[in-house]
């Protein structure tokens, strides 16, 4: 029967008029609460389901977020990063009765042909952003259009919606922890420089550093990408100029300069201490098991998901931006004393 139902049927069994119906089902304040409550009982009583066309016609709402992965990212199916992020947002999503479309784009060109689609009226409700670069022309785009936007991690300029985590905050914390625990002679494996997030690392470390009398020795930086390959590459480099200690930006580019010193006979962390900075499942399991940033990425997914619907539903406007907290998780790889609270406290396990 629901199947066959229009809305002039719920009208004549409420009592009431199709655009009242209408109204009800698009949710307007413009509706009695007696009113409402008669329909929704119909609807109830009845099991009718309103067309999903027809309701985005009155609505002007489509239900579709975009998601956007652009081609740089090569390492989506490696990294246990996105994974978790996009776990969030589909959880996020699918909680708040949007449908989340993916796009993962594969170079360049696809890049721009992108912009024409999700920048016409009626296509999306709204796009999250994620793996930007600084100077991105195709955030600059996509900001100058009239579709709400909110981009996963700061970008480098203002006006736009973000949430990210404390990047510099966190590597200065690591700063200060390796220092606490004696080491002067302390290297860097950092993110790649055009990312915000990067740099935000770099910088919170080399203060942290500095905090301490220290500064950073350029013979003990090398940069990475945050795969595992290049933390591998990097550490083989700074090998050369015998640290005592090395900061990753990344677990991913941890694990890999872990291996590094592993296949030079150097003992983690009697010869050298090591730590990263995210808190995936990967640096506990590592051997020895990681210190750490943990930052919880299912969570700053379900948080773009909530900033976005705010933005799409006018209950705020932008830009609206949201820095998630971090915190320092201790294991044996620095050598200190690894402490049983920060092992008890809320971890990302998604």
């Amino acid at each position: 029967m629901k199947n066959s139902l229009t809305l002039e049927d719920i009208g004549r069994l409420a009592g009431v008029s199709r655009s009242t119906v209408s109204r009800v089902i698009n949710e307007s304040t413009n509706v009695r609460p007696d009113v409402r409550e008669r329909v929704l009982e119909v609807i109830g009583r009845t099991g009718y389901t309103p067309n999903a066309a027809a309701r985005s016609l009155v609505s002007g709402r489509t239900g579709l977020i975009g998601l956007v992965i652009p081609s740089r990212v090569h390492s989506l199916f490696e990294d246990p990063y996105f994974g978790r992020l996009i776990q969030g947002i589909s959880a996020a999503s699918n909680r708040s009765g949007a449908a989340l479309t993916l796009f993962l784009l594969q170079n360049e060109s696809e890049e721009e042909a992108l912009f024409p689609r999700v920048a016409h009226p009626g296509f999306l409700d709204g796009l999250i952003l994620t793996a930007t670069r600084m100077r991105d022309p195709l955030l600059a785009k996509m900001a100058a259009t009239d579709v709400p936007i909110v981009i996963v991690g700061r970008p480098d300029f203002d006006g736009i919606s973000y949430v990210d985590v404390d990047n510099y905050g966190g590597a200065r914390m690591m700063a200060a922890h390796l220092c606490d625990l004696g080491y002067r002679r302390i290297g860097l494996v950092g993110a790649p420089t055009d990312t915000t997030a990067g740099l935000d690392r770099l910088n919170g470390f080399v203060e942290g550093l500095a905090e301490s009398g220290i500064a950073l020795n350029p013979r003990l930086r090398a940069d990475g990408d945050y795969s595992e390959a290049s933390g591998y590459r990097a550490m083989q480099r700074i090998i050369l100029h015998r640290p005592d200690a090395v900061f990753a930006a990344s677990d991913m580019m941890a694990i890999g300069a872990l291996r590094a010193l592993r296949d030079h006979g150097i003992d983690v962390p009697g010869d050298v201490a090591l730590a990263g900075f995210d808190g995936s499942s990967g640096s506990k399991t590592a051997v020895p098991p990681l210190t750490t940033i943990l930052q919880n990425v299912h969570a700053s997914g379900v948080r773009t998901v909530e900033v976005l619907n705010s933005l799409i539903d006018g209950r705020a406007s932008a830009p609206i931006v949201d820095i998630q907290e971090v915190r320092l998780i201790v294991r044996s790889s620095t050598g200190g004393v690894p402490a049983p609270a920060n092992e008890g406290a809320p971890v990302d396990t998604s």
